[in-house]
């Protein structure tokens, strides 16, 4: 008998079909779980899974993205069952804090609640699907990396809505959550692999003065008034009040770190004292250069991806692989290329599926046992 896949897409939400679907799975699997994603024109159909699922005493968590990858295409449709053979150890927090010493308190309860999971398994993978809305994961990260260090990997994607608009976007059988964190720990699992293909530009500036993810100041300069400069000077174009949310996504920054990568940051958001809010937090005194479109060298970005997945799992040809690409990335490239983008990611990997989400921010390590950082405008690849 041919071992059964362990990604289902369903193109369309109607409970017989997915109640025919959890039944062909639980007898083959008895402590079988579910991880559901979502498109947000279907965010209305979280009620019909978890009716679904409560009949047949199934556990099922997920997300709501703007829209779902499925092998080399975009969907809005539809839903994606991820299988699991055993539900793994998972938990849903909402109401985030945002305040320094709460996030502590969070993080430090989070990681001793993963901490009690923990055994001599090897390869273990904390992922986590945040609420984009959440205004300092960074921080939750570095938190959390304190108190687990190597002991596991970590990977993950933000659910939300396009539009940046507040919305429950996570949930498990009961709840609808916003302002929160699901999270798995997933065992026998190597982690994922996250790639974006930007290349510094050699000019930097210093981001003086910032608080979360707002920057207000560059250089000790109103933050508009250097990225118009930056624009204008490196790239000819003209950044104004009016075209700033047309243009701000095809020039993001990139924070340059010590070990010279590059965290890719998207403003999204002009204030009228003329600072800058992205996706994601830039810590006070951040070295930032500027990106551009054209830069993205995409080619490089999924050999590297390609060869990433291999050295962690080997051959995966025929796998099932999980892969989150950022919405920004999208805006940034446009559908077309983004379109062709994924259809040479199916092509260069040999994947029985893709299955995945347009994401609103990823999660990854610099390294395969790295501190994880959140990015923007990358892809994020494992095996399922």
């Amino acid at each position: 008998m041919s071992k059964a896949s362990m990604m289902c897409y369903l193109p369309g939400i109607e409970a017989g079909e997915i109640d025919k679907k959890l039944a062909e799975m639980q007898a083959l699997y008895p402590k079988l779980g579910v991880c559901a994603l979502l498109p947000e024109a279907e965010k209305d159909k979280v009620a019909v899974l978890q009716a679904a699922c409560k009949g047949c005493q199934v556990p099922i968590v997920g997300g709501i993205f703007p829209a779902l990858v499925q092998d080399g295409h975009f969907r809005t449709g539809g839903v994606w069952l991820l299988f699991f053979r055993e539900m793994p150890y998972f938990r849903l927090y909402e109401d985030l804090p945002t305040g320094a010493a709460e996030a502590e308190q969070i993080a430090e309860k989070v990681s001793a609640d993963i901490r009690a999971q923990i055994d001599h398994t090897p390869d273990m993978t904390l992922f986590m699907l945040f609420d984009a809305m959440v205004p300092n994961i960074g921080t939750l990260l570095d938190n959390l990396y304190l108190h687990l260090a190597n002991r596991v990997h970590y990977a993950g994607a933000n659910a939300g809505s396009e539009t940046f608009q507040p919305m429950p976007c996570l949930f498990d059988n009961e709840r609808v959550i916003r302002n929160g964190v699901l999270l798995l720990l997933l065992t026998r699992h190597k982690g994922a692999i996250l790639e974006h293909g930007y290349h510094t530009n050699p000019h930097t500036s210093y981001a003086t003065s910032t608080n979360g993810n707002c920057i207000s100041q560059i250089d000790w300069q109103p933050a508009f008034k250097v990225y118009q400069d930056l624009v204008r000077e490196h790239y000819g174009e003209e950044v104004t009040r009016e075209n700033f949310y047309q243009y701000g996504v095809h020039f993001p920054f990139g924070i340059v770190r010590a070990n010279h990568h590059v965290v890719v940051r998207i403003p999204v958001m002009l204030a009228e004292d003329g600072s800058l809010f992205c996706v994601g937090e830039v810590p006070p005194n951040s070295v930032l250069t500027l990106l551009k479109a054209p830069t993205v060298r995409m080619v490089e970005t999924l050999h590297n991806l390609t060869e990433g997945l291999k050295s962690l799992n080997g051959d995966v040809s025929d796998a099932e692989l999980l892969l989150f690409y950022c919405a920004g990335r999208r805006l940034h490239l446009g559908i077309e290329m983004a379109t062709t983008e994924l259809e040479a990611f199916s092509g260069l990997t040999q994947a029985s599926k893709v299955a995945g989400a347009l994401s609103l921010g990823e999660i990854g390590g610099s390294t395969v046992h790295g501190y994880p950082l959140f990015h923007n405008a990358t892809l994020v690849a494992a095996r399922w």
